[in-house]
């Protein structure tokens, strides 16, 4: 590892980037409808019609942060060495969560927070427990010793946009390449580590991102379930929907930057990490990084080799 304030190198190349069966079809649909306007004009309306469905369809896949319609997308741990493949989902989640090391993630958005980062870094270390820190470039740049204490005491640190632009599901690949290239840049300059992991703002997106992901070895993670903390200063109804029908795979969302308060005034993931640790370890499972889980998932695939 690089020494921190040092950038940290950049991947010779990225993973290759396979469209989506949405997009094939989505590219074939655009094709079709033009081939059928200029082969009969009088049908042109129900050739417009299809394309703006299709264009809807598109558009409701990148609002819907769990979807996977746009690509890879990690809305739970990996099972298997197959990392670009999809999460299990519907019927086949519980084979899957069987398969699963004993293990969740729990992700922490919006920071690096002077205020609430380093109280939630204690309550980690009390618990013995490792998380991922989506972090915003701009805040790590303005606060790089408390990114490199989530490293030095560690956790892991992921990409979330260099502004956290509200918009980012509006860029298009220029503006979202440099968002994720300049908050690459400024967490290697800090922490000397390479983010392997990226969170879109709010979780949305659009047919775009995936392309800029593959071409920075970045990959997409979403969540399992969130407990909408940066709105409801309610510790027991966050903790509630973070804990329900909790099992091993899942990846849970918190924020310590934007953080809602508690009546008390106190940021309600402090509060609610506890009880969730705590909730974690009497359910049997162990909190790890996302890099931790990627490493059991690879030992498991080995052991299961011949």
């Amino acid at each position: 590892m690089a020494s921190p304030g040092t950038p940290a190198p950049v991947a010779d190349s990225g993973r290759h980037w396979r469209p989506s069966a949405l997009l094939h079809g989505s590219l074939a649909l655009n094709l079709g409808a033009a081939a059928v306007v200029l082969a009969r004009p009088r049908l042109w309306p129900w050739a417009v019609s299809a394309v703006v469905a299709d264009h809807l369809l598109l558009a409701a896949a990148g609002l819907w942060p769990r979807s996977h319609l746009l690509g890879p997308n990690w809305t739970r741990l990996p099972a298997a060495p197959t990392y670009g493949a999809r999460a299990a989902r519907s019927a086949s989640e519980t084979s899957v969560a069987a398969a699963l090391p004993p293990a969740v993630a729990i992700t922490i958005d919006d920071g690096p927070d002077p205020e609430v980062t380093p109280r939630a870094l204690d309550l980690l270390e009390e618990h013995d427990a490792r998380a991922t820190f989506f972090c915003i470039g701009e805040r790590v740049a303005q606060h790089p010793a408390l990114a490199r204490a989530l490293i030095e005491r560690g956790h892991e640190i992921g990409n979330h946009t260099y502004r956290h632009p509200m918009s980012f599901s509006l860029l298009g690949p220029r503006a979202m390449a440099e968002e994720i290239a300049r908050a690459q840049e400024v967490i290697g300059a800090a922490t000397g580590s390479v983010a392997r992991f990226f969170r879109a703002p709010a979780g949305l997106r659009n047919p775009f991102l995936e392309p800029v992901l593959a071409r920075a070895n970045l990959q997409l993670v979403s969540w399992t379930r969130r407990g909408f903390d940066t709105v409801t200063g309610s510790a027991a109804r966050v903790l509630g929907s973070l804990t329900r029908h909790l099992r091993p795979g899942d990846i849970l969302l918190l924020h310590d930057g934007h953080a809602a308060r508690t009546a008390a005034g106190v940021p309600v993931i402090l509060e609610v990490l506890p009880r969730l640790l705590t909730a974690v370890r009497a359910a049997g499972l162990t909190p790890v990084t996302l890099c931790g889980a990627l490493a059991q998932a690879s030992a498991g695939g080995a052991r299961a080799s011949p």
